[in-house]
């Protein structure tokens, strides 16, 4: 087969990879609150942006590249690219350090940004430049800026995204201190686990808007209220994501639950609360809090930003369930 009818072939599988990935994500419902997005995600061609990626295998990874010249290595690569699985895309010393997530997880999270034509979008992260292309292909390329602290992470993003035909503004920068030469924004999106909600961010949002990002192990959606505060719920999803790198970057390891019941330490309940009270409760103490409240669910938690203080609580911001963030 010559290498015109191999791309030619790889073409037509993409495209009836991406429409039965958009049959998926429909079925799923992560987009029945904004229906637009489907547009987005049958236009945007993913495998675009993820020339190559890993798998992980027995021992470690195996990549799978676009530009193999075995045609069964390239259709397993262009399928991949379209399965509802998160990618590891870039990796440093066994680490990963950036991904492609899962895509029906994008679509509920950008469901759940809540944007509006005309709103400006900064994205925290990004990544391979897929989910600034979506957000461009719905907002348009001038209302969407997304930020990285990696040089050659913006530099690929830049290139997939001018390949697939987008053009939003990539920025090398710590993405902890946002962008304030493109403020202000309507919309925050942080495609990176956070151990606090960086200040700068409120300052450089419009009042009422809306950030939302992995924190623990779920997503917060605040709202803005003006530089100095912004407050609001967990959504009821887990997600789980590369670290923010940069100033606002913490690593630390949760708590040992040994000393806690079996079923505590295998509820991923249990295991988002540790996370959230690492640095103020025990794993005892979590455990006795997570038990006498009936097990909370995500949606029961929240985060308050009021200035140089920040805290996450349970039902009530004032309540006596209150853990320091910073």
């Amino acid at each position: 087969m010559s290498a015109h009818a191999l791309d030619r072939d790889l073409a037509g599988l993409a495209a009836a990879a991406r429409a039965a990935l958009v049959r998926e994500i429909d079925a799923s419902g992560a987009w029945a609150a904004d229906p637009a997005w489907r547009a987005a995600f049958e236009a945007v061609p993913r495998h675009l942006f993820v020339p190559y990626y890993y798998v992980g295998v027995m021992g470690g990874y195996e990549r799978r590249w676009g530009e193999s010249p075995d045609p069964r290595t390239r259709e397993k690569w262009v399928r991949g690219a379209y399965a509802d699985a998160p990618l590891a895309t870039r990796l440093r010393d066994g680490e990963l350090v950036s991904s492609s997530s899962q895509p029906s997880l994008m679509a509920m999270m950008l469901t759940e940004l809540r944007v509006r034509d005309g709103d400006r979008v900064l994205e925290i992260g990004a990544g391979t430049g897929y989910n600034a292309a979506l957000l461009a292909h719905r907002l348009g390329d001038d209302h969407v800026t997304t930020v990285d602290l990696e040089p050659e992470i913006t530099e690929a993003a830049r290139a997939h995204l001018a390949a697939a035909g987008y053009h939003p503004v990539v920025v090398t920068g710590d993405g902890a201190r946002g962008v304030p030469e493109r403020a202000p924004f309507d919309r925050i999106i942080a495609t990176c686990t956070l151990a606090s909600v960086p200040t700068a961010w409120l300052a450089q949002c419009r009042p009422g808007a809306r950030i939302l990002g992995p924190l623990a192990t779920g997503l917060i959606a605040l709202t803005v209220r003006d530089a100095g505060h912004a407050e609001g719920r967990f959504l009821h999803t887990p997600a789980y994501f590369v670290p923010l790198r940069g100033a606002g970057r913490r690593d630390r390891e949760l708590p040992d639950p040994s000393g806690v019941p079996r079923r505590a330490r295998e509820s991923d309940l249990f295991r988002f609360l540790l996370a959230l009270t690492r640095d103020s409760l025990a794993p005892r103490e979590a455990y006795a809090l997570w038990e006498r409240e009936g097990r909370p669910s995500r949606e029961r938690y929240g985060v308050t930003v009021s200035g140089d203080r920040e805290w996450a609580w349970l039902d009530d911001p004032e309540g006596p369930c209150a853990w320091p963030l910073r």
